[in-house]
């Protein structure tokens, strides 16, 4: 692996999918990984009272996800080896543009700027494991309209899309450590 975006490997897709499982059962294998922005900032957001929320104000949570996301590539930088991302800077783009909210230029640059291996795992909606709690309010609807809103986001910045398979944890995290030669 030449560059870090060559070692840097992001899991997409919306609320409910099993990214979060998949990026622990990555971590349980030895693998460098980073936290969720999202469900970060909302606990943190929650517990100080503060209004940056997806149910509050959209915008300023989406700033905080890119600074956390942002902070995480660095953070990834001195790792060694191939680092696997719950989200990737991309996904805030992909969040303000689902929510029919104004892109900032500087999201954009963003998104270009910090490069990912050119293959984005793309965890798939499944109806059969989604489930809401107090941090993730999303209905499934509002989780396949992320889904394609990310696809979109990803593709368009120049990724080829890899999607997972509807799976058990451990047949995913096979299925990602072959498909980015990592087995």
């Amino acid at each position: 692996m030449q560059n870090n975006s060559d070692r840097f490997f992001v899991l997409t897709g919306g609320p409910g999918s099993g990214k979060t499982t998949l990026i622990e059962g990555l971590r349980r294998a030895g693998f460098a990984t980073s936290v969720e922005a999202g469900r970060g900032i909302i606990r943190d957001q929650s517990a100080i009272g503060s209004p940056a929320l997806p149910w509050s104000d959209r915008a300023l949570f989406a700033e905080l996800m890119l600074s956390w996301e942002m902070r995480s590539y660095q953070a990834a930088m001195e790792q060694e080896g191939p680092v696997f991302f719950d989200r990737g800077v991309a996904d805030t783009l992909g969040y303000l543009r689902l929510g029919g909210l104004p892109v900032p230029d500087h999201v954009g640059i963003a998104a270009k700027r910090f490069r990912y291996n050119p293959r984005v795992f793309v965890a798939p909606p499944w109806p059969e494991i989604f489930t809401q709690d107090e941090e993730r309010k999303q209905t499934l609807d509002e989780a396949e309209r992320t889904y394609h809103a990310l696809v979109g986001v990803y593709a368009e910045l120049g990724y080829e899309l890899v999607r997972l398979p509807l799976a058990s944890v451990e047949t995913r995290l096979r299925f990602v450590l072959d498909e980015a030669g990592l087995a």
